[in-house]
């Protein structure tokens, strides 16, 4: 898959459209993720060397097409210490801006023609630039005018965050290095049959984890007490499992659990085989057990694709034991080059922040959907716009 890119484009005096994802997580007035704005820097700084007027777009939560104060991007505009524009569709400041001045313009999200793919939305937004750039790999699994349409309009890029993104998963999916083995964790199924479907083609070995990993469990007779768990899944679970034998990939799943008799973060935690799960017994964690056994797979493992916690990570060491001893683990073999990790989702990004090992992994995706849908096989509509013809 070839995009359209930056190498050789003369971008010096001209005013660049660069459509980015900052769609962070902000608490109290603060930005607590920087990590979709940190990946995009390397893009303007590049177009700001080459003498590029560069003026930002992007999105904050969901508006639905309202002006919202609290999702508003002043706060971005703040974090990167650039000038902010308080409406994506003003062009008043355009005259004033000279060769590498960046700015930032307030949430495309504030009009409802952006979500909707509107044309016209997006020739409005277009007016007065010369060059499109996306760069915003995590939405352009959707169909914005920001990411679609507005290629009608412009002389359209990608930019250099949504090129790695591209090549790295192609590579995993065309021609990884194994044994590839895929950890898969998170609460719900119906986000990512696909991707099991696709995946149990592509790895040797399939990991589910988490809440996954006890609706697993619970279609194969296996009790699961008081806990999260999608009990009208048996059918869809034993698809894929048949679906895995056939392909010759072999899926674990968890073989214990950490418990409790409360869903709190506080509740004192005990481990138990998965066949000796209590009625009232909540589970909370993947066990000690099975962390063991994960982290023994990476010694022979030569791809890693993770997406997914094994439990309520969020809550901290004891919750989180399993995922953060594998994302410990997985950053020593991936530090060391004995295993090309790529990691993807918000939740599962968050930990390894939380251990401070992000800069450890071979590639982390800034996307939490696109990184699905792509692992899934689809054309993300975004990039499909971009590829070279």
């Amino acid at each position: 898959m070839k995009l359209r890119n930056l190498d050789g484009v003369n971008v010096r005096g001209k005013y660049v459209l660069l459509r980015t994802d900052f769609n962070v997580q902000i608490v109290d007035g603060q930005i607590t993720d920087s990590f979709r704005i940190d990946s995009v820097m390397k893009t303007i700084k590049r177009l700001r060397n080459a003498g590029a007027r560069v003026v930002i777009c992007s999105h904050l939560g969901r508006p639905k097409g309202k002006k919202v104060d609290d999702l508003s991007l002043r706060i971005v505009a703040e974090y990167l210490n650039i000038p902010f524009v308080d409406d994506c569709l003003r062009k008043d400041f355009l005259s004033g801006m000279k060769n590498g001045d960046v700015v930032l313009l307030e949430n495309l999200r504030f009009y409802g023609g952006e979500e909707n793919n509107e044309k016209s939305f997006a020739k409005k937004l277009a007016d007065g630039f010369d060059i499109y750039v996306n760069d915003a790999f995590a939405v352009s699994h959707r169909k914005a005018a920001s990411i679609v349409a507005i290629t009608k309009y412009l002389p359209s890029y990608a930019g250099d965050l949504l090129e790695s993104e591209v090549e790295n998963l192609s590579a995993l999916l065309k021609s990884p290095k194994r044994p590839l083995v895929a950890f898969i964790g998170g609460a719900k199924i119906d986000t990512k049959i696909n991707v099991l479907k696709k995946l149990v083609r592509v790895a040797d070995k399939i990991v589910i984890g988490g809440a996954m990993g006890t609706t697993f469990n619970f279609a194969l007779g296996l009790p699961v007490g008081n806990s999260l768990c999608e009990f009208d899944k048996t059918n869809v679970v034993m698809n894929i499992l048949k679906l895995a034998q056939k392909n010759n990939c072999e899926i674990l799943l968890p073989i214990d659990k950490g418990v409790g008799k409360v869903f709190d973060k506080n509740e004192k935690r005990i481990n138990r085989d998965a066949g000796q799960i209590a009625d009232d017994d909540v589970i909370m964690d993947d066990g000690k057990k099975t962390t063991q056994r994960t982290i023994d797979l990476l010694y022979t493992a030569k791809t890693v694709v993770w997406n997914g916690t094994f439990g309520m990570a969020e809550w901290g060491k004891r919750w989180g034991y399993s995922t953060f001893e594998f994302a410990k683990h997985l950053a020593h073999f991936s530090k060391t080059k004995k295993i090309k990790s790529i990691v993807g989702g918000g939740d599962t990004v968050a930990a390894l922040d939380a251990c401070g090992v992000r800069k450890d992994m071979t590639f982390v995706s800034t996307g939490g959907g696109a990184f699905l849908e792509f692992i899934e096989g689809k054309t993300l509509p975004g990039i499909k716009v971009l590829m070279k013809k």
